[in-house]
C-alpha cells in the first residue's frame, strides 16, 4: 500500500518540495507501521507476563532469562518483516540502487521496527496492564510525532524546545534515512541548489554523521531492551 501512494518519489529531485515528499513518505510508513508494532505486542508480552507470574512462583523461571528470551525471538521476526517491506517498498518508492544506500535503508527499518517493539514491551513490563501501556506509549507518540523533524526541522524548533529533539526516537531515524539517500547527492534543483546542500541547510542533516545515527539506534534498541529486562525482574503487579 505504501509503495503504490508513494511511486517512484525517490527518484524525484526537481525541487526542494520533492525530498520533503520523499521525507514524507518515510516519515508516514515509519510511524504507522512502528505503531503497528508496538501496538500488537502489547497484549502478548502482558498475557505471558501473567504464566512468568505463575511460573516464577514455582521456581521454573528466572527472571532475566526470561525477558532476554522474549527480546532475542523478535529479533529474526522483526528482521523478515524489515526485509519483506524494504525490498519491496525500496523498490516502488524508486530510491536509489545502490548497494550502501539499500543496506543503510534496510538497516534503519530493521533497528526502527525493533525500537518500536521493545518500546512496547518496555511499556507493559512498566505498568500494570497492557491497556495502561497502550495509554502511556500512544501518548509519547504524539510527542515523538511534533519532535520528529518533519513537522517542524529542528532547525526551526525554537531553542527551548530543541534540545528534545535529540531525546526523540524518531528524529534519529529520519535523519538516518533522510542523510543515507539524500545527504551526498549532488543533484542540482531548479533553483540552482544541490540536494545536498538543501539536506544540509533546511535540515541540518550531515552525511558524514550518519554512522553515529547507526549507533545511536542501535543504543535506543538496547535501552529499551535493557529497561524491559530490569522492569520485568523489579516490578510485580499480580494481583492475589
Amino acid at each position: 500500500m505504501f509503495g503504490t501512494m508513494f511511486w517512484d518519489l525517490g527518484s524525484r529531485r526537481t525541487r526542494e518540495q520533492d525530498i520533503l515528499n520523499a521525507m514524507g513518505s518515510m516519515y508516514g510508513s515509519v510511524m504507522f507501521l512502528g505503531f503497528q508494532n508496538c501496538t500488537s505486542v502489547q497484549p502478548v508480552v502482558a498475557v505471558e507476563r501473567t504464566v512468568f507470574y505463575r511460573e516464577r512462583a514455582a521456581g521454573m523461571y528466572s527472571a532475566l532469562p526470561y525477558a532476554f528470551g522474549q527480546v532475542a525471538i523478535e529479533l529474526p521476526h522483526v528482521l523478515i518483516q524489515s526485509i519483506i517491506y524494504g525490498v519491496i517498498v525500496y523498490s516502488m518508492m524508486g530510491f536509489e540502487w545502490t548497494a550502501s544506500k539499500f543496506f543503510w535503508y534496510l538497516f534503519f527499518m530493521y533497528f526502527t521496527f525493533l525500537y518500536f517493539t521493545f518500546y512496547g514491551m518496555m511499556t507493559v513490563a512498566v505498568t500494570p496492564n497492557h491497556n495502561i501501556a497502550g495509554i502511556v506509549s500512544s501518548f509519547f507518540f504524539q510527542i515523538w510525532n511534533i519532535f520528529s523533524g518533519f513537522i517542524i526541522p529542528r532547525t526551526r524548533i525554537p531553542i527551548w524546545w530543541r534540545w528534545y529533539y535529540w531525546f526523540c526516537p524518531l528524529a534519529w531515524t529520519l535523519y538516518g534515512l533522510v542523510v543515507s539517500q539524500f545527504g551526498d547527492v549532488k543533484h542540482t534543483f531548479e533553483s540552482g541548489e544541490t540536494v545536498e546542500h538543501f539536506v544540509r541547510t533546511y535540515f541540518d542533516f550531515r552525511h558524514d554523521f550518519v554512522g553515529v545515527v547507526a549507533i545511536i539506534i542501535v543504543g535506543i534498541c538496547i535501552l529499551f531492551g535493557l529497561i524491559f529486562a530490569y522492569s520485568i525482574k523489579t516490578f510485580n503487579f499480580q494481583q492475589r
